[in-house]
C-alpha cells in the first residue's frame, strides 16, 4: 500500500465511523422519547435499558442502515477531494481511475466482513436479549399458533393438526399417520392433545387408533379417554415466534430450513430470506462504494450538495428495491435467492455503467 492509499482508506473509514456514530446516537434519541413511557411504566431497570435493550440494538441499526452510511461515507469525503482538486492531481500523476478504486474497496472489504460478521452471529445472540427486554418491558409477547397443520415427523409418519395454541401449548384434530412405502399401517386420531413438558410426552384425550393388517383392509381398533405418546415433535413446531429467525445464527438458520423442508412444515420463505439476506448484504458496501466514487469523483460548481441528494435518493431506492422485493419473496411470487440478490444486480449494473463514464 501507498501513501495515497493510506490516505484515501483512513478518509474512508474514518468518515463511515464518525457518520455511524452519529447516527446510532440520533436513534438512540428517538428510540427513548418513543419508548420512555413505557420504561417508566413498566418500571425498567436502568442497567437493563442500557445494557440489555440498547447495547443489543445498536447492531441491529448499524448493520441494517450499512449501505447508507457507505454511500453517504464515499460521497461526502470523495466530493470534498474533488472539490479540492485532489482527484484531479491524483489522475494527472498518471495514476488511473482504475487504479484509485483499490483502496475504496480495501475500505469496502473492512465494512462488509464487519457487516456479515454482524449479521451471521453478532446481531441474532443480541437480539434475543433485546426481544426478550421487549417482550417483558415494552410490549406483550406476540406468540400465535397455527392452523390446518400438516408435517412430516420422521420417515413415513405424517402428522395433522387443525389447529394449534400456542399459550396453552395444546390443539385439537390431532391425526397422526404411519406409513410403510405408500401402504398404510397405523392412525391414530385424538379430539385434543397437549404437552406434558416434565415428561416430554403428548397427552391424546378422546382418542382412537387403527392398526392394518398386510392387505391393508382388515384392521384392529383401539379407543380410550387419555393416553400418552413419545412423537417427534414439539411445540415450537408450531408456533410463530415474533422475529424467531432474527435469533437464530447463520448457522442455526440453515440447520433449521433444512430440518422444516425434511418434516415439510409450512413455509420456510422467512428464514430463507433473512438467510440470503445476510449474505447479500455485506455485498451493497461494494456497489454503493462504486457508484459513490464514480457520482462524487468530479468537480462541479454546486459542490457536495447535488451529489448528497443523488446519494440519498439512490440509498434510499435500494432499501426500496430490497423491502419490495422480498415482499414478493414472501408471498410465493419470487425466489428467496433472486429476491434478495435483485438490487444488487440491478444497482451494481448501474455501478458499472457510471464507473465507465467517470473518467471521461
Amino acid at each position: 500500500m501507498k501513501k495515497l492509499d493510506l490516505y484515501i482508506l483512513k478518509k474512508f473509514l474514518g468518515t463511515y465511523f464518525f457518520i455511524l456514530v452519529l447516527f446510532l446516537g440520533i436513534v438512540i434519541v428517538f428510540d427513548l422519547v418513543e419508548k420512555i413511557d413505557d420504561f417508566m411504566e413498566s418500571k425498567a431497570p436502568l442497567k437493563a435499558v442500557v445494557f440489555d435493550y440498547y447495547m443489543n440494538m445498536l447492531p441491529y441499526y448499524a448493520n441494517m442502515f450499512s449501505p447508507l452510511l457507505v454511500f453517504i461515507s464515499v460521497i461526502f469525503f470523495t466530493s470534498k477531494m474533488a472539490g479540492r482538486t485532489e482527484i484531479i492531481a491524483i489522475l494527472s500523476s498518471g495514476v488511473s481511475f482504475r487504479r484509485l478504486m483499490y483502496p475504496y474497496f480495501l475500505g469496502a472489504t473492512v465494512i462488509a466482513i464487519m457487516s456479515y460478521l454482524l449479521g451471521s452471529s453478532v446481531i441474532p445472540i443480541a437480539n434475543r436479549t433485546r426481544i426478550d427486554f421487549e417482550n417483558t418491558y415494552v410490549k406483550s409477547r406476540k406468540e400465535t399458533g397455527l392452523s390446518d397443520i400438516h408435517m412430516q415427523v420422521s420417515q413415513g409418519v405424517f402428522v395433522y393438526l387443525r389447529r394449534y395454541y400456542s399459550f396453552r401449548e395444546s390443539g385439537d384434530g390431532f391425526n397422526i399417520e404411519k406409513y410403510d412405502g405408500k401402504k398404510l399401517v397405523s392412525r391414530l386420531s385424538a379430539k385434543t392433545i397437549d404437552y406434558d413438558s416434565i415428561n416430554s410426552r403428548w397427552n391424546l384425550y378422546d382418542y382412537k387408533e387403527w392398526n392394518f393388517a398386510d392387505d391393508g383392509i382388515t384392521h384392529t381398533t383401539t379407543s380410550g379417554v387419555k393416553t400418552d405418546s413419545v412423537i417427534n415433535m414439539l411445540p415450537s413446531d408450531f408456533k410463530k415466534e415474533r422475529k424467531s429467525f432474527e435469533m437464530q445464527t447463520s448457522t442455526e438458520l440453515e440447520h433449521h430450513i433444512t430440518e422444516l423442508r425434511e418434516r415439510n412444515i409450512g413455509n420456510t420463505e422467512e428464514f430463507e430470506i433473512e438467510l440470503r439476506k445476510r449474505q447479500a448484504t455485506p455485498f451493497a458496501a461494494f456497489i454503493l462504494t462504486l457508484i459513490g466514487v464514480s457520482l462524487s469523483s468530479r468537480k462541479t460548481r454546486g459542490g457536495m450538495g447535488i451529489y448528497m441528494a443523488i446519494g440519498l435518493v439512490l440509498s434510499f431506492t435500494f432499501i426500496l428495491f430490497l423491502t419490495l422485493s422480498t415482499t414478493f419473496a414472501v408471498s410465493g411470487s419470487m425466489s428467496p435467492l433472486l429476491a434478495v440478490w435483485l438490487p444488487n444486480i440491478v444497482f451494481g449494473v448501474i455501478g458499472c455503467v457510471l464507473y465507465r463514464k467517470a473518467p471521461k
